[in-house]
């Protein structure tokens, strides 16, 4: 596993523990080079960006607890693929990420300055 830094150079942040997420299921946006989707964006889920992922064919939304997945809500957190948060970012749909807790290989997908601009509130941890 990658050594866990954020894109600031900071320390990995947890992401979610409920719904618990990340490649892992370790509750952080951790990745290693069996996460071919790169799950390092830590986001805020809204009801806008939810549909437009499921339209697209990346259901976050429906539970399927053979994966022990529970669906992700709007309000929640959760570690998306950095490929995925362009492709809202272009249909105008991004969520706002959490830099803290947003694993710095997402800079290979998507440039600091544009995360940036999505940053959300920074939480205490």
């Amino acid at each position: 596993m990658d050594k866990s830094i954020n894109v600031l150079g900071g320390p990995l942040q947890p992401c979610s523990h409920e719904p618990m997420t990340g490649f892992f299921r370790d509750g952080c946006c951790n990745t290693s080079d069996e996460d071919l989707g790169s799950h390092t964006v830590c986001i805020q889920a809204t009801e806008e960006f939810l549909v437009s992922q499921k339209t697209s064919g990346n259901d976050l939304m429906t539970p399927r607890p053979e994966y022990s997945f529970p669906g992700v809500r709007p309000g929640e957190k959760w570690c998306l693929c950095a490929s995925r948060w362009l492709e809202a970012y272009r249909n105008g749909v991004a969520p706002l990420v959490f830099l803290e807790s947003t694993h710095k290989r997402a800079l290979e997908i998507i440039p600091l300055e544009l995360l940036e601009r999505f940053a959300a509130e920074t939480e205490s941890y």
